[in-house]
């Protein structure tokens, strides 16, 4: 195949990949995040690391969809506008005009294996550090007056009568139980400002009183005015989000993630889990190659490549997306509940592209053999614009 049309087919293809890759995962970004964030997130300043640790994971899994879509338009485009029947009259072969795709395709298999194994865990771990501050409510942005919060297992009680400013609450009433002093504390404010340092939050109250009482049947109470008292929350600090005490097979890096695989056998749960994830991250990748073959071997196949009545090989371009969902729908229900359903990946995985395959190898063959353009009957004694595409 020329270098300058091989160019040339590589780059258009590349382009519309960008293109319908933005289209594809920027919608499902910003819904997931308006479904997970309530609007409160915003004034937390949670929106942007919510961002940063959603857009890796779908970015990896929408690149499959995108690099199908954008050869089933390109090669669909190629074949309304006779194109298709142009190169093979340059006695180029069918694999010779997929040759651009393919090795697009491998492009995306290896971008999407480095962002699923080395990029998005990391990212993963952000948006559950985020899921986990908004379930908890601890970031004290997201407080809203007239409502209890409990924190560290409910230890702690708090409510804020109202607020005076995004940070300065008035009226606050705070519980704490301490178990190492067997002591329960009430703490009561006029005003309470709260001030984020490095590690958590800071409260300065001011004008209140502390009731202190015993845990071990005493039934004297200690009661502590003050004017000015501090004391500390385990929220969201400005360097960082808070610590979970559990980490999802999701966050793991690749090493981290093929080791883990003895203990997460151990629990038929965590392994449906781990077969699920091992699927999304080594399998979607492949769903490239898949879905440019199945999209191409649609448009030769079924498609009118000389351009005479239309470009009615443009409905394949929705056989990459439905093909791309079924696997995701697969992956998130059926290996969830049961890790043998694997084979059943593996298997689709495989006919989606052995088929293809096979499909563009017989009119590679059968139609160079007659000397026709694909896809063509044979051209009649005295017929124009066919060349033998194959020597």
């Amino acid at each position: 195949m020329p270098r300058l049309l091989y160019l040339y087919l590589a780059k258009r293809i590349g382009t519309g990949a960008l293109i319908v890759q933005f289209a594809l995962s920027a919608p499902v970004v910003l819904s997931y995040l308006l479904y997970m964030l309530p609007p409160a997130a915003v004034r937390g300043g949670l929106v942007w690391p919510a961002l940063l640790g959603t857009t890796p994971t779908i970015t990896y899994v929408t690149l499959p969809m995108a690099i199908g879509v954008a050869a089933a338009l390109e090669f669909a485009r190629m074949a309304s506008e006779g194109m298709i029947a142009v190169l093979f009259a340059l006695r180029l072969s069918v694999w010779s005009v997929c040759r651009p795709a393919l090795a697009l395709s491998l492009v995306f298999v290896v971008l999407g294996y480095y962002l699923a194994s080395f990029v998005a865990p990391p990212y993963a771990g952000t948006m559950q550090d985020v899921i986990n501050v908004v379930r908890n409510s601890l970031n004290h942005r997201m407080l809203d007056a007239a409502r209890f919060y409990t924190f560290d297992n409910g230890t702690k009680t708090l409510y804020l009568e109202r607020w005076e400013t995004a940070d300065i609450a008035v009226n606050l009433y705070m519980r704490q139980i301490s178990v190492e002093k067997a002591q329960e504390q009430t703490i009561t404010a006029a005003r309470a400002e709260f001030r984020r340092n490095e590690a958590g939050v800071i409260v300065a109250l001011s004008k209140g009183s502390v009731q202190t009482r015993s845990l071990l049947g005493d039934e004297d109470v200690r009661i502590a005015n003050f004017d000015e008292y501090a004391m500390a929350l385990p929220m969201q600090g400005s360097s960082s989000l808070p610590q979970r005490v559990w980490r999802g097979v999701y966050e793991l890096t690749a090493f981290e993630f093929l080791g883990n695989f003895s203990a997460a056998r151990a629990d038929p749960h965590l392994f449906g889990e781990w077969m699920a994830e091992a699927a999304k991250r080594f399998g979607v990748p492949l769903l490239a190659i898949g879905h440019t073959l199945l999209s191409m071997a649609l448009v030769l196949t079924f498609g009118n490549i000389t351009g005479r009545r239309g470009a009615a090989g443009s409905l394949v371009v929705f056989a990459a997306p439905v093909a791309h969902i079924g696997f995701l729908v697969g992956l998130e229900s059926l290996l969830r509940l049961d890790a043998r359903f694997a084979l059943l990946f593996v298997a689709m995985l495989v006919v989606e592209i052995v088929v293809p395959i096979r499909m563009i190898s017989r009119l590679n063959m059968s139609e160079g053999s007659r000397g026709v353009s694909p896809g063509r009957p044979s051209p009649r004694a005295g017929d124009r614009g066919y060349a033998a595409p194959y020597v």
